[in-house]
């Protein structure tokens, strides 16, 4: 889950951008200043007292301290969190990339195109994986430890505070959040469809298009993907590169 900070000095735009924040299930927390001072000392503050701090959402033009100006003063600190600029301009884009922002956002924000950055957020946000290691889960049987390797998994279901885990052979339940699961395997190519469900795109065998919706075949489940998620899984699925089974 991620903790960003909000910065605008438009009230109307950062109530709104604020929003659409607190409605994505990825962000846990989110603060907001009104300008690019008050944001600056907001960060000294949280990072100082060891609060998480792992985006930020900021404007280009502000008073006093600009977002640009923000941004180079944000590279210096010690773990800086990343950037997502969100402005009415699109001017500033290569600056913007130059400071490696995570994303650059045009007025008046879609949510999906925000859902996008929050996603790349998340990406950049989480450590790397540890190359060469094939992860796997311990599930607990009644007294036995099962291990659930990642390659077996087909899809990830929300339970409540547990993940169900799919696979070839079974299902299992395991205790942990499935926005950790997908930070933890995302580079492997689990991407999410819907809020409440990840799945691995190696065994996905199907991409189904019906009167607007659409579907995916996993494995022998066939899974709705949300309207929110579509963009992103075609894109991934058909455009980007797939891991398969050798």
């Amino acid at each position: 889950m991620l903790r960003v900070l909000a910065v605008d000095d438009e009230a109307p735009a950062l109530e709104e951008l604020a929003y659409l924040l607190r409605q994505d299930a990825r962000i846990e927390h989110v603060t907001t200043a009104p300008d690019g001072v008050t944001a600056l000392q907001d960060m000294v503050q949280m990072i100082g007292g060891g609060e998480r701090l792992d985006g930020v959402f900021l404007d280009v033009r502000m008073p006093g301290l600009d977002g640009l100006d923000l941004a180079r003063l944000v590279g210096g600190f010690p773990s800086p969190p990343k950037l997502v600029f969100v402005t009415a301009y699109d001017e500033w884009a290569v600056q913007a990339f130059d400071l490696e922002a995570v994303d650059y956002l045009l007025k008046p924000v879609r949510a999906e195109r925000l859902a996008e950055a929050v996603r790349r957020l998340e990406a950049a946000a989480s450590p790397p994986p540890e190359p060469g290691r094939d992860d796997v889960i311990p599930v607990e049987l009644g007294g036995r430890t099962r291990f659930v390797p990642q390659v077996a998994v087909w899809f990830a279901e929300a339970k409540g505070d547990y993940v169900r885990l799919h696979t070839g052979d079974g299902s299992y339940l395991v205790r942990m959040s499935l926005a950790a699961l997908e930070r933890r395997w995302s580079e492997a190519g689990f991407i999410r469809i819907h809020r409440s469900t990840l799945v691995s795109a190696r065994h996905v065998t199907e991409l189904r298009f019906e009167g607007g919706r659409v579907s995916l075949t996993v494995g022998t489940e066939t899974l709705q993907v949300s309207r929110r998620h579509t963009r992103q899984v075609r894109e991934r699925l058909i455009r980007g590169p797939r891991t398969t089974f050798s």
